[in-house]
């Protein structure tokens, strides 16, 4: 028996499979976000921090 007839006979796990996919790259989306966040949130805390030094 094929992957090809296994799905084709159990389309659950076709669907399962498929819902694991998404799911997984809306986390990974969701993890890239966040880190694409912080940095920001660093450089823009060093600039607050230069300018309040300088005043």
């Amino acid at each position: 028996m094929s992957v090809y007839e296994f799905l084709e006979k159990n389309s659950i796990y076709l669907v399962l499979i498929i819902a694991l996919i998404v799911w997984l790259s809306v986390f990974g989306y969701l993890l890239r976000i966040d880190s694409k966040l912080k940095k920001i949130e660093n450089e823009l805390s060093k600039l607050e921090n230069k300018g309040g030094n300088e005043g």
